[in-house]
């Protein structure tokens, strides 16, 4: 497919521009794991590409240059065979050898550079069946092309529900509550929000400058984005998570943040007991966009779109509670939810995200990705979350019967990527090899998801 050189080049967002640096460089990784085998993958991969996908964006058909020490997207001709990626294994093996294959072939994945002169994106076809899956077809975004809210919308402009093709995919809600319970507290949210705003920026500050303990979940180790990584997947039920939501009187993500403090914590403590103080700080991904739910490609893509494309995000800088300082699983929950909502009332993220600009107003563009790569390096973990699907999808026919994603280029050893889809909420730990055992971890999360069950049932019309 071809596209003409445009004269007006669009300029590479501030946040896809920090992303996209010789100190950092961020990808998003889709992993669409197949209920039957792939067959005619390649032909059919090509006809969607070509029909449904890079008419999307322009972005898709776009390189990055530098015009006057500024980043733009420039269109050029695409072609999809330089795209569509299908690799050799072995044949004949076990599913439990795949899953080592692939967890092999997503590490490397993940470390790799894209080809210059080439759009920002690749597809993978893995034909071989693993222990989840009769096959697997991994996505590869530079971040640059736009944040998970975004790119999600163009994976799904790809896909279609299994049951029923002519009907569209829906998405749990996700507007928020209590917003009549903010106007009437309007003057004192304000204070508290000044309050907030002030201590946070200075911890932040603080955090940014000093890093982490080592422990259990943190090396010393440079450049860990470069190394190769393990990586492991857990399913939950979304409708236990929201029972014990609504026995806490707590969010969504407030069960799942929470569980996921309380089981590293636990995990910590089993390794090495005098990491139960040890000081962790998780840095939190934020939509910055109006809460709403999923908006169709065509709308996003318009101008002053309440819902744009791009990279609207920032991040909390959210302390890990240690073992010591709370009494139970249930502490914890409630907990997680005080910080995080204390951490959304504050302006410290916007003041982070202002900060930057200035930086790179006056300093430059590589100073900011400086201090976002510090930033991050300096942390524990990373938590980022989307939403998927209430319906199965299919591509190309293929039902899918789970997906998950990662996030490959981030300076530290342990991120966590949560998603929902037909029922279920998927975590994918990508963790530093050789640092974390992951069969350890992943019981340590169900102990934990235990523990928490086990509270919530104590008093069946708990509520805030």
């Amino acid at each position: 497919m071809e596209f003409g050189n445009l004269e007006g080049l669009e300029p590479v967002s501030p946040n896809g521009q920090y992303f996209s640096s010789d100190v950092i460089t961020l990808s998003v990784l889709a992993v669409l794991e197949f209920e039957i085998p792939i067959i005619d993958a390649e032909s059919q991969t090509m006809s969607l590409l070509k029909n449904v996908f890079l008419p999307i964006s322009p972005r898709f058909s776009s390189i990055m240059v530098e015009n006057d020490g500024k980043k733009e997207w420039r269109r050029v001709e695409v072609k999809l065979e330089d795209h569509v990626m299908i690799p050799i294994f072995p044949s004949n093996l076990s599913p439990e050898s795949y899953d080592q294959y692939l967890e092999d072939y997503l590490s490397r994945l993940s470390t790799e550079r894209y080809p210059q002169g080439k759009p920002l994106w690749e597809v993978h076809i893995i034909k071989y069946p693993t222990s989840n899956a009769a096959g697997n077809v991994v996505f590869k975004f530079h971040h640059a092309l736009g944040d998970g809210y975004s790119l999600m919308g163009a994976l799904i402009s790809t896909l279609q529900r299994a049951d029923n093709p002519s009907l569209p995919l829906t998405f749990p809600s996700r507007q928020r509550s209590e917003s009549k319970k903010r106007e009437n507290f309007f003057v004192t949210k304000i204070f508290s929000s000044a309050c907030n705003t002030i201590s946070d920026i200075w911890w932040g500050i603080s955090k940014t400058l000093k890093e982490d303990d080592l422990t259990p979940i943190k090396s010393s180790n440079d450049a860990i984005e470069f190394r190769p990584s393990t990586i492991a997947t857990m399913t939950f039920s979304l409708d236990q998570l929201k029972s014990i939501k609504n026995k806490f009187g707590v969010t969504l993500n407030d069960v799942l943040t929470g569980m996921i403090f309380f089981g590293t914590r636990l995990y910590m403590q089993e390794i090495d007991q005098s990491s139960s103080t040890a000081d962790c700080t998780a840095m939190v991904l934020l939509n910055t966009r109006l809460m709403g739910d999923y908006m169709p490609i065509e709308e996003m893509i318009k101008p002053n779109s309440k819902m744009p494309w791009g990279n609207r995000f920032t991040f909390l800088q959210v302390p890990i509670p240690n073992l010591t300082e709370l009494s139970n699983a249930e502490d914890f929950i409630r907990h997680t939810h005080k910080m995080i909502k204390r951490k959304r009332n504050s302006l410290a993220a916007h003041f982070t995200s202002r900060l930057l600009e200035i930086v790179n107003k006056f300093g430059s563009r590589e100073a900011s990705s400086r201090y976002i790569h510090r930033t991050l390096k300096n942390s524990s973990m990373v938590i980022s979350n989307m939403i998927g699907p209430v319906e199965q999808m299919s591509l190309a026919n293929h039902p899918i019967k789970g997906f998950y994603f990662l996030v490959p280029g981030l300076p530290q050893g342990f991120d966590i990527t949560i998603v929902s889809y037909m029922g279920n909420v998927r975590l994918a730990f990508k963790m530093e090899k050789g640092i974390i055992d992951p069969q350890k971890l992943k019981s340590c999360m169900e102990n934990a998801l235990d523990m928490i069950v086990k509270d919530s049932n104590k008093n069946p019309n708990l509520n805030n």
